[in-house]
């Protein structure tokens, strides 16, 4: 992994909201403003302003749901081996969407014509939504599209980590059950990580994240199964979407809760539940305690 690397994908991070929320604004804005201009020279008996109107109010509606979209892909991930599962779900909630693009769309006409001392008439409402809706679900799959091919850009920019597996020919060099080391792939090249250097693992959605030296590597695994594959004389699982690795921990401070809040010696700070903390006070008894 190069140093450059590392640097631009940090850097990244630090604008990456205003970068995906610029990404959608521009979007939306330059394709209404496409269709106004199209819509203006294909209907020239029309107000100036009425193409505009159309157009920019469905724009509006569409980036108001980007989010809600994105939030429904995250519950219900769509993907290349789920995505049998998640159609069924996924094709309903298109036609919400639809209903609420439309309706939205056509609350801010009629106020907009209301304004110009107009009338907007939507038309046979069941045969005007099927045509909206052939448009729309073709909107809310694209909004997925454009998220999945973005986390896969960051996937290879950021690094993805795998375990190792088991050689054609020979025995393994090391224990398949409980790896020694992770395999990264970033940026077209691999390398080799060990299992003792990772800080602390994090449950997110599809992935568990391993934490290296600052780093988030993705694991396509979940916490149940990685849990098997850690070494319990260093891992310890304090939370359910979280493991610490004992070596970098540093601090463990017990909350009014039950639950405790640990710091890192990165100075992270991980939430420990109830359920898990037992385990930490078996080994360093009651705190607030200073791991040495």
């Amino acid at each position: 992994m190069t140093n450059q690397a590392a640097f631009d994908y940090r850097d990244f991070q630090r604008w990456r909201r205003l970068f995906e929320i610029g990404f959608w604004l521009l979007l939306y804005g330059l394709d209404a403003t496409l269709n106004s201009v199209t819509s203006t020279i294909d209907h020239p008996g029309l107000r100036a302003w009425q193409p505009w109107c159309w157009e920019w109010s469905s724009a509006v509606l569409l980036l108001a749901l980007v989010p809600a979209v994105i939030a429904l892909e995250r519950r219900w991930p769509f993907r290349l081996t789920t995505w049998r599962q998640s159609l069924p779900l996924h094709l309903p909630a298109s036609v919400l969407f639809s209903l609420v693009h439309v309706g939205g769309m056509i609350a801010l006409r009629k106020l907009a014509y209301a304004y110009a001392g107009s009338h907007y008439d939507f038309g046979p409402w069941w045969r005007n939504f099927g045509y909206e809706y052939l448009k729309d679900v073709r909107s809310y799959f694209g909004i997925i599209a454009t998220v999945w091919l973005y986390r896969l850009a960051l996937l290879r920019l950021q690094g993805e980590a795998r375990l190792l597996e088991a050689p054609d020919d020979g025995p393994p060099v090391e224990p398949i059950e409980r790896p020694e080391r992770f395999l990264v792939r970033k940026l077209g090249k691999e390398f080799l990580i060990n299992a003792r250097e990772i800080e602390w693992l994090q449950a997110s959605g599809n992935y568990v994240n391993l934490r290296v030296r600052g780093r988030d590597y993705p694991l396509r695994t979940t916490m149940a199964m990685i849990e098997n594959r850690l070494d319990p004389s260093r891992f310890v699982r304090v939370h359910r979407s979280y493991f610490v690795n004992l070596d970098y921990l540093a601090e463990i401070e017990p909350l009014e809760t039950g639950d405790a809040r640990l710091q890192l010696r990165d100075g992270a700070k991980i939430p420990c539940s109830r359920r898990y903390r037992g385990a930490l006070r078996d080994r360093f008894g009651e705190a607030p305690v200073t791991v040495a």
